[in-house]
């Protein structure tokens, strides 16, 4: 469990890092209801923190819940996406059609989703790991 709050974590790495009010619990439950399993409990942690977040560049690193809704219940309609149930995209990452996602079933849970060619490349072990370490590198 986090010790400090996912907006002190997000502006400690990002500080010009856009937040937002916090999703509502009902949002965040039904989320897990409409995609068939419950939401990662960090994912859900920081989403009741703030329902998304904003990168100073303009890249959503976290979507808000109803795009994570909307934009999963998209891809799981493609017949091309493959392993539609351990993976839940959340976040832009480095423009074009790279997507962060959480995959249960790696060991590295965090990984950046090329859309166009299917390739899936570990990132991180949990969203603090991402955030913490790989958004570091990435900004600054």
């Amino acid at each position: 469990m986090l010790a400090v709050s996912w907006r002190d974590v997000v502006l400690a790495v990002l500080p010009s890092a856009q937040l937002t009010e916090g999703a509502p619990p009902g949002a965040l439950s039904a989320a897990g209801d409409l995609l068939g399993a419950p939401l990662p409990d960090d994912l859900v942690a920081m989403l009741a923190e703030s329902d998304g977040i904003r990168a100073p560049d303009g890249q959503d690193l976290v979507w808000p819940v109803a795009r994570i809704v909307h934009d999963n219940t998209e891809l799981r309609e493609l017949p091309e996406f493959k392993e539609r149930e351990t993976l839940v995209v959340f976040g832009d990452s480095g423009g074009g059609n790279d997507r962060v996602a959480y995959d249960a079933m790696s060991p590295a849970h965090i990984l950046v989703w090329d859309r166009d060619t299917d390739e899936r490349r570990p990132v991180a072990v949990d969203l603090a790991d991402y955030f913490t370490r790989v958004l570091i590198e990435d900004y600054f």
